[in-house]
């Protein structure tokens, strides 16, 4: 389906209006009148790009204030922009492939955070043999933050297993919990607490954010490890007027985050939970896992994300809940959910 105008709450398909429960704006923010003239306030002073290397002789203050403002949201101690979400994973990979000698991943992980012969974090429901063996190594998990097909972020007292011999390091893609979960959207960045040599999250801003670009959250010692890197010093650095706008648009993020918690506890309160449906009410995707459902809501005008990751996987069927979803909205797709 192809459209002519960004798809917010209502989308428009043959001339026919439908409501729209799909896409990653989780907050809202393409289409919020007050963030668009942040955005346009910015590109006036900073122009629509900056090509240059971040290492060049001028320096654009826009990079501090939004990275300033990612650090304290996020709870890290030094964040680093990048021009999206796929480079800031593919960086932060690259550098540990120097620093690792063995990698796992947790299940179907973003191609962001993916790496030829990593091994599998578990198997058979039990944690991978090599992680408890007595070999001292340095290991570095990747995993989604909260992974496809799920409503809850991973848990991570697995990592209490691990004997301490195995120096860990734990690479995290919040690209669809940044923004989201957590205190104001922070996150879960901060609430992973475990005796691990080092964290590192890595997100697309491009969701809830609503800006096109990925960050980088670790220690100030493995961000400017990042910003050494060729690879990073060769590219463009992601859109100045957009990371301004990052740090100036700190308030409506906050708001638009409270408009979407009170949308999803409104659906927890009306929605009959049966086993063809996940839902948690501090998420704003519901899977389907009934094929006939996507359909039935087609058929009432309404569409939702459907859409095959990969070329032999199952459709992954989900309902985006977003800030911008009105009362009538959501009354509108739970009657013919609980009619199910």
């Amino acid at each position: 389906m192809k459209v002519e105008k960004f798809p917010d709450r209502i989308i428009e398909i043959d001339q026919e209006q439908y409501l729209y429960f799909g896409g990653t704006a989780y907050l809202g923010l393409p289409t919020n009148k007050e963030f668009q003239d942040l955005v346009i306030k910015n590109i006036l002073k900073w122009g629509t790009t900056y090509g240059s290397s971040r290492t060049a002789n001028i320096q654009l203050t826009a990079y501090d204030a939004g990275e300033k403002f990612l650090a304290s949201h996020i709870d890290a101690e030094s964040t680093v922009t990048a021009s999206s979400g796929m480079l800031a994973g593919k960086l932060v990979v690259d550098l540990m492939k120097k620093q690792t000698d063995c990698f796992f991943h947790f299940n179907d992980i973003h191609a962001a955070i993916k790496t030829e012969n990593s091994l599998p974090l578990f198997e058979n429901s039990k944690l991978n043999n090599r992680l408890l063996d007595s070999k001292s190594e340095k290991i570095t998990i990747l995993t989604d933050g909260i992974p496809s097909f799920e409503i809850k972020p991973v848990d991570f007292s697995f990592l209490e297993q691990i004997p301490n011999h195995k120096e860990i390091t734990l690479i995290v893609d919040e690209s669809h919990s940044l923004g989201i979960v957590g205190r104001n959207g922070s996150g879960i960045y901060a609430s992973i607490q475990y005796p691990i040599k080092r964290k590192i999250m890595v997100s697309s801003l491009g969701k809830a954010f609503g800006l096109t670009g990925g960050v980088i959250a670790s220690d100030a010692e493995f961000i400017t490890q990042i910003k050494e890197m060729e690879v990073f010093t060769s590219a463009g650095g992601m859109n100045p007027a957009f990371v301004q706008t990052l740090s100036d648009a700190s308030e409506i993020y906050k708001k638009q985050y409270q408009k979407l918690k009170e949308n999803l506890s409104y659906i927890d309160s009306i929605l009959i939970k049966n086993s063809t449906i996940k839902f948690d009410k501090n998420y704003p995707l519901i899977y389907l896992l009934s094929n006939d459902l996507v359909e039935k809501l087609k058929s009432e005008k309404i569409i939702i994300a459907s859409f095959k990751y990969t070329k032999d996987a199952e459709p992954l069927n989900r309902i985006v809940i977003t800030a911008n979803h009105i009362k009538e909205d959501l009354d509108k797709i739970i009657e013919v959910l609980n009619a199910h």
